[in-house]
């Protein structure tokens, strides 16, 4: 699986934008978190039954603490860490954190937000 890591406000506008067209997927990730790294890797785990061709973004909390904290204000979403953030159509369809982040959400998401398209 292939991580576009994030360090700009700018990446996070192309994002929104993007998802216009494909569906983006940020994974807000501690470093120094276990939590964290259990949910990262069952994200990593299951990816190939991800029933689209989302494109990934990650975010290093720890290098990136105002970068995550401009995340949550221009999505409207509450920070939390870990945590995944879907987007499609310029909004978020999906927000998850801690052991609630799971593949089998994301693609409920995308079936019921892509299901007319």
């Amino acid at each position: 699986m292939h991580w576009n890591s994030l360090s700009s406000v700018n990446e996070i506008h192309g994002i929104i934008e993007s998802s216009k067209s494909t569906p983006q997927v940020i994974f807000k990730h501690s470093t120094s978190c276990s939590i964290s790294g259990m949910a990262k890797m069952r994200v990593e785990d299951n990816i190939s039954s991800l029933k689209s061709n989302a494109e990934f973004h990650y975010l290093d909390l720890l290098r990136n603490r105002d970068l995550s904290r401009q995340i949550a204000e221009m999505l409207e979403v509450h920070h939390e860490s870990p945590q995944i953030i879907m987007l499609i159509g310029g909004e978020v369809v999906y927000d998850a954190s801690h052991f609630d982040i799971s593949i089998d959400e994301l693609n409920e998401s995308l079936d019921y937000h892509l299901a007319g398209k």
